[in-house]
This record gives structure tokens, sequence and C-alpha cells, in this order.
């Protein structure tokens, strides 16, 4: 568990913890900010609509009064169609003169012509109509003049002639009643038909525009509006309208929520699993360490303490206390610090910063968002205030048709209205939510465990080794004997495999130093540390108990373990072949070795 299965198993809570806390909150003030801007603009669709409504309402309350009123103005539009039958009838009777007058000779001659069949063959207008008809009943009048006169002169002539009966005298008397030539004297009247005749000149116009008004009044009275509807894209992307963008966005929300949910669902399902790698690894550690030896085998037990204290009561050579090269590549189990074989491990701390890298990113993301949301909603108040008055009196006078007419129509004008519409953006303010210290503590805690495991990971690898030592003690000791003895062989063969390195590093330190570093050795204490030589097998700083080879030239140090292990024989100055060749090499091959 404190490996890297364990990381594992704790990252999938680590992520959980992330996405159900600062993520989570973060979503939530991300949909908030979504619907805000959803039910704005619902907001200010149902704002116009509304403010198109009351400023057409004048307007719909004409129409229908109008419609209500349709009954009554239809009842009075046709009394004016009767009353202008009455003059439709005038003005297209032939009373008052003879049809056949208009075809005669006399009547073509006087240049009255006729109303049906004109000689020209062209059609009247209703103006030269009426004044041919006029002209015909005034020529019709003097004709019927001249015969009454005549006619009348005929029963004066027959009366005389009754009651004088005397012969000859009576033709005598009765003679001025044979002078009908004084009838003829009514012709002059016609010159003042055809040259001031009384018909106004716009007469026929006003009679068909009047005439075609009236016609149009006898129709239904009724309306055809045609609309065309074009829909356009209101968002790209998002095939719908304004009307309902809010709704769009609360399900499309609604839906990468879900998709969200079940693709974290299926995270932690696939992260419960990885217990089964824990098993796993504790099997393949428990194979490892019975099969091979050398797997894991750098621990120094306390059995390999025993083992060093029997060799030292019996005078053999012992490892303990351990050179400076060999403790890169031990263990101690028991130090509580990490070792330079475990550094590796601890390196391993690198993989969780991306994960807490995440974790700081999403809360620092969701703070400054939260602080911005509630900013926008404390300073982004809007009140909406519209007011409309209207007001519209026509007033028409008389009794006539006509005012009557336009009192039914124009009438219907007289609207007065006064409307007060408020509103506010209060309910489309975003809500944003702030992250409590609970849910950060949450959301930090797996995380944090995650950083003690990779801090703890080298201590747990110490303890399985335990572990497995607790349940196969027989394999421990042999492990245990079999590390001793191979650090016995690899401190045997250090000086041969070392040689030529202290030989090199005993040339460079024979080499004369800088006198202002002598002058600071000695006077100043504090920097000795820094300035003092070092052995030339294992490094090791200088000190009082350090053994300086006293062959003139060489002057190299050992510390007194490694003046031990080489026998009391420097072998920076020793010749070569002095030196026994069972201790010492000139080989190369092996120069960093343990480095």
């Amino acid at each position: 568990m404190l490996g890297k299965e364990g990381r594992l198993f704790v990252l999938g809570y680590a992520l959980a913890a992330i996405y159900e806390g600062p993520a989570a909150n973060l979503r939530h003030n991300l949909n908030e900010v979504v619907a805000s801007l959803g039910c704005t603009v619902e907001l200010q669709i149902n704002n116009t609509r509304a403010a198109w409504r009351v400023s057409t309402a004048p307007l719909r309350a004409v129409f229908k009064g109008l419609l209500g009123s349709k009954v009554s103005l239809k009842a009075e539009t046709q009394n004016l169609s009767k009353a202008f039958e009455d003059l439709d009838a005038q003005v297209n009777s032939e009373m008052g003169y003879s049809p056949e007058d208009a075809e005669s000779p006399e009547g073509t001659a006087r240049g009255v012509g006729t109303h049906r069949a004109p000689p020209s063959g062209r059609h009247l207008s209703t103006q030269k109509m009426y004044e041919l008809k006029t002209r015909l009943r005034c020529s019709y009048v003097v004709d019927r003049a001249m015969l009454s006169c005549r006619h009348w002169f005929d029963r004066k002539h027959e009366r005389c002639m009754e009651r004088v009966r005397v012969p000859l005298l009576n033709h005598l008397l009765c003679l001025p009643m044979k002078f009908k030539f004084f009838c003829s004297i009514a012709r002059a009247m016609e010159v003042w038909c055809r040259s001031r005749i009384p018909v106004e000149g716009n007469f026929g116009q006003t009679y068909d525009s009047l005439n075609q008004s009236v016609r149009d009044l006898d129709g239904e009275f009724s309306a055809t509006i045609d609309l065309k509807e074009e829909k356009q894209v209101a968002v790209l992307g998002l095939n719908t309208s304004w009307e309902h963008v809010s709704a769009e966005l609360r399900d499309l929300v609604r839906r990468q929520e879900a998709q969200l949910g079940w693709t974290l669902g299926l995270l932690r399902v696939l992260l419960s699993c990885t217990f089964l790698l824990v098993l796993h690894a504790s099997f393949s550690y428990v194979d490892s360490y019975n099969g091979d030896i050398r797997f894991d085998n750098v621990y120094i037990s306390t059995y390999f303490c025993q083992i060093d204290e029997r060799r030292k009561k019996l005078g053999k050579r012992t490892l303990l206390p351990l050179r400076r090269a060999e403790d890169r590549t031990v263990i101690f189990p028991c130090s509580p610090f990490v070792q330079a074989s475990e550094t590796r491990d601890v390196r391993e701390l690198a993989e969780t910063l991306p994960v807490l890298l995440l974790l700081l990113v999403l809360c620092g993301l969701d703070r400054a968002l939260y602080s911005v949301f509630n900013t926008v909603r404390h300073h982004s108040f809007l009140q909406y205030s519209f007011r409309s008055s209207h007001k519209l009196e026509v007033k028409v006078g008389g009794d006539s048709m006509l005012a009557r007419l336009l009192r039914k129509t124009i009438g219907a004008l007289n609207t007065s209205s006064e409307t007060t519409v408020d509103s506010s953006n209060m309910r489309c303010l975003p809500q944003p939510v702030s992250l409590n210290p609970r849910a950060y503590v949450r959301a930090v805690l797996p995380v944090g465990l995650l950083l003690c495991l990779c801090l703890l990971q080298a201590f747990g690898y110490r303890l399985r080794r335990v572990i497995a030592a607790f349940y196969f003690p027989k394999r421990e000791k042999k492990r245990v004997l079999f590390l001793y003895n191979d650090l016995l062989r690899k401190r045997a063969a250090f000086t041969k495999l070392r040689r030529a390195a202290i030989v090199s590093r005993a040339q460079r330190q024979r080499a004369p130093r800088h006198h202002l570093a002598d002058v600071l050795h000695r006077r100043c204490p504090l920097l000795r540390r820094w300035l003092r030589r070092r052995c030339v097998v294992c490094q090791a700083p200088e000190t009082p108990e350090a053994y300086v080879c006293p062959t003139p030239d060489c002057a190299a140090v050992y510390c007194r373990s490694c003046w031990d292990d080489m026998r009391r024989r420097c072998p920076a100055c020793t010749p070569r072949e002095e030196l026994s060749s069972s201790a010492y090499s000139d080989s190369n091959d092996d120069a960093t070795y343990a480095e």
C-alpha cells in the first residue's frame, strides 16, 4: 500500500475529491453564469414583447372597437346605399325627354347626340352623359311648351267657333286663334339650354367616386394579414430561436453533466480495481524474495550486525563500520533518514506534481471566478421601468348620415390608456457558491496523503522486507549471509580495483597548494572545514586520527580504516614490484566500482 500501487489507489480518491470539491463548485458557478445569460436573453425578449404590446394596445383597442361596431356600421352603410339609390336613379333616369328625340336628325343637328348610342360610337363619360340628358330635357320642355301652346290655340279656336255660330263672322272673330306661330317664340330658350346648362363641371367625377365608394361599402368589413416567418440561427451552432435559448442552454448543461458523471463513475470503478495491483505486487515481491537471493538484498539488519560482532570476537576481518562507498549501496532499516540508495524512490514525488498543480489551479480558478461572479451579482442589478400614456379624442358633430358614419369609424379612435411596467434582472443575476473550508480539507487530504506516501515510500519498502523476513526466517538468514560474504569479497578486491583512482588522487593532493589557502587554513578556523585535505581512498575529510604517508614528496592522507584496508602500505608511492599481487593490481578495468 505504501508503494506505487498504493499511490495509484490513493490517486483515484484524490481525483474524486478534487472533482467533488473545487471542480464541482467551479462547474456549478459556470452553470449559474450560463443560466444567467439565458435568463437575461429571455428577460430582454419578454421586456421587448411587453413594450410592444403596451405601445400597440391603443391601436388594437381601435380595431376591436371597429369589429365590435361592425353590425351598426353595416346598417349605416346600408342606409347610405339606399339614400344613394335615389340619386343614382335620378342620374340614370330617362324621364323628361324622349329617347327618340336623341336619335332624330333634329336632335343630332342641334348637337345634342344620344346617351345610348351616339353617332360616333364612343362611350360617353358620366359628365358628358348627364350634360346630354340635361340638354335633351331642356329641349323636351321647349318642345312640350310649343306643343301645349298649339293645343291651347286649337282648343280656343274650337270654343270660339262653338260660341259664335254666325257664318263668316265666326271665322273673322276666331282668326286670332289661328296665330300658332307665336308658339315658336319658345324656341329661343334652346339657345340658353346649349350655352348656359346648369351642370357643374366636376359633377361626373364626383358622382363616379361616390358611386364607387358606396359600392365598396356594400362589401364585408374584413382584413387579411399575411405573415412571413423567416427563421434565422440566433446563436452560432444553435438552431433555435431566442425564446428557447435558456431552455436549450439548461438542457445542454444537463447533458454535459450526465456525461461527465458517467465518465467519473467509470473512472472510479477502474481505480477501485487498483487494489488488485496491490495484491499482485505483494505476491510478486514474495516470489522474487524467495527466488532471487540478490533481489532487494541491501539491508544491514540485526542479524548482519550479529555476524559482524561474532567475527570481531573471533579476531576475523569485519565490515562495520562500513566505508563511505559502501554506505551508498546498502540501507540501514532503523535509520530515520532517507539513504542514498533510496533517493530514487523519493524522486517519484515529482509524479504527484501534476495532481498538486491541478488542485491548486482549480482552487485558485474557483476562488477567482467566485470573486468575479459575486462582484457581478452585487454591481449588475438593473431596474427596468416602462411607462406609457395615451389619450386621443375625435369629435364629429352633426346629425346627418355621413356624420353618423364618421362617428362609427373615426370615433373609434377615441381611446385613452396609461400603463406602467416595472421589471428587474434580480432573478437573472448569477448565484455563485463559495467553497467552504471543509470542502477544501476534503480535497487537500487525499493529495496530502499522496505526497506523504511518496515521502514514506522508502520506509514502506523497508517494511515489506521485514514482513517477508517474518514469514520466511530461514530464507532471510541465507540472504543476510550472502550479503555479508558479498561485501567481504568486494572489500577485499577494493584496493585492487581502486588503485588507479587512489594514485590519481594522491598526485593531485601532492601538488603544492596556493599560499592563500594555507594562510586561511591557519588563521581562519571556520574555514578549515572546507580547506581540509581528504582521504585519497574514501574522500573523507582529514581528522586528527588520519594517517599521512611519511614518504617524501607523497604526503597522501588516509583515514584510519582505509589505512588498515591498504594493509598499511601507500599504493601511491610504493613501487609496483613491491606490492603483493594478491592485494594490488594495476588494472583499471573496474576503476569506477561503487562510485
